[in-house]
C-alpha cells in the first residue's frame, strides 16, 4: 500500500528528524528556503505561499510516480492546511497517516522562529480525532 505521512507540530518539535527516520521521500515547505549552492536557510515570509505550492507539487510528482512512502513535515496547525495533501492522496490512492509531533523535549526551532510566533501557532493548533 502506498503511504503518505503528514507530520504536524510546532517548530523544534522534531518533525524533520522523525521524517528522516521513516524513510521514503521527505518534503517540507522549509526546504524551499535552502539556498541550492550554500545550503543556507534564508526564510522570506513573502514567499511562504510559493514554498507550500512547491512542497505540494513535489508530493504530487512523487505520487504520480507511485512512490511507496512520502512524508511531509510542516506545522499544519490548522486542519485546512492538510486538505490539499488529503485530496492528492485520494486522487492517487494513498493511505494517509497524520502524526502530531510534540515538543516535550524542549527543543528550539533551528530556523529561529520568534517566541511570539510559536505562541500563536500553539494557540491555533487544531486537533481532529475523528
Amino acid at each position: 500500500m502506498k503511504e503518505l505521512y503528514l507530520l504536524r507540530g510546532i517548530p523544534g518539535a522534531g518533525k524533520s528528524t522523525l521524517a528522516e527516520s521513516l524513510g521514503g521521500e521527505h518534503f517540507e515547505a522549509d526546504m524551499f528556503f535552502i539556498h541550492p549552492l550554500t545550503g543556507d536557510y534564508i526564510f522570506e515570509p513573502t514567499k511562504l505561499h510559493s514554498a507550500h505550492t512547491w512542497c505540494q507539487n513535489n508530493v504530487e510528482h512523487m505520487m504520480s510516480s507511485s512512490t511507496d512512502r512520502i512524508i511531509v513535515s510542516n506545522t499544519f496547525t490548522q486542519e485546512w492546511e492538510m486538505k490539499a495533501y488529503y485530496d492528492l492522496a485520494e486522487s492517487y490512492d494513498y493511505r494517509v497517516t497524520s502524526i502530531i509531533v510534540e515538543n516535550r523535549h524542549g527543543n528550539e526551532s533551528i530556523h529561529g522562529v520568534p517566541a511570539e510566533a510559536m505562541d500563536r501557532m500553539e494557540k491555533r493548533f487544531e486537533i481532529k480525532l475523528r
